[in-house]
């Protein structure tokens, strides 16, 4: 995958970008220490605010702020706690394993405050972290942290899983024991019969419908040869090693 590359929920990706020079504007304060943003330009034709080229950083101050927000993905050389105002370091995310649990396009690009603007968000959670909840009026989302592919940032990606990667969201299918399903996602799964999804579709699968029209000889093949072996319950049994975490609901 490259720094624009497609993304589903589901995915499980290692994401990284190179560390960069910069200064410290504001040694740690609070759960943040605030870096001079290597590789944003301010937007002055932004019609809703001014920015002024810097950026905090979340720091993990051992549990006063929730995980998705303490730390996010980049990282500073030397550490925060030995920076303070006018610091030189550098600013970069170590390869990290994370899963996608959203996907946002823009259309026009998205109004930042920065350029360039970008076309989509994928937003993403650590290895170890779940999608969760919070308390009513909360601020927090616990759908990750917000990556922008393409907005200047070098990131890369190495795409290390995507379940059902031959299945596109809208297919319907029949399983091996006759249920017909609707596939929404990797771990949305809705049969028609109406009965509880259970332990989710039967492999092998067979592809019935794409985009609400009968499918392609070459498309059906495609589903019916991944889904030859293997189960539903062991591509997530894999995804749950490889992210540590519960899929988004």
């Amino acid at each position: 995958m490259t720094d624009e590359g497609d993304f589903r929920v589901g995915d499980v990706l290692s994401v990284a970008c190179p560390f960069t020079a910069t200064t410290v504007e504001q040694g740690v304060t609070g759960d943040e220490v605030s870096v001079r943003w290597p590789w944003w330009e301010i937007d002055d034709d932004c019609a809703f605010a001014r920015w002024n080229g810097v950026v905090a950083l979340g720091v993990d101050g051992g549990g006063h702020v929730a995980p998705e927000v303490a730390a996010g993905l980049f990282r500073t050389e030397p550490p925060p706690e030995q920076l303070g105002a006018g610091a030189s370091c550098r600013v970069g995310v170590p390869p990290t394993v994370v899963h996608v649990t959203a996907v946002d396009h823009h259309d026009p690009p998205l109004e930042t405050a920065w350029l360039p603007r970008p076309t989509s968000t994928v937003t993403v959670l650590r290895r170890g972290l779940s999608y969760r909840e919070f308390p009513d009026g909360s601020h927090l989302d616990g759908s990750g942290f917000t990556i922008h592919p393409g907005d200047g940032i070098p990131f890369t990606f190495e795409l290390l899983m995507r379940p059902y990667a031959s299945l596109r969201a809208g297919d319907e299918v029949a399983d091996a024991v006759g249920r017909a399903w609707r596939f929404d996602g990797a771990w949305d799964w809705t049969a028609f019969d109406g009965d509880p999804a259970g332990a989710g579709p039967e492999w092998p699968l067979v592809l019935l419908t794409r985009a609400g029209a009968p499918c392609s000889t070459r498309d059906a093949e495609a589903v019916a040869a991944s889904t030859r072996t293997g189960s539903h319950q062991e591509t997530l049994r894999v995804w749950t090693e490889l992210t540590d975490a519960s899929p988004t609901p």
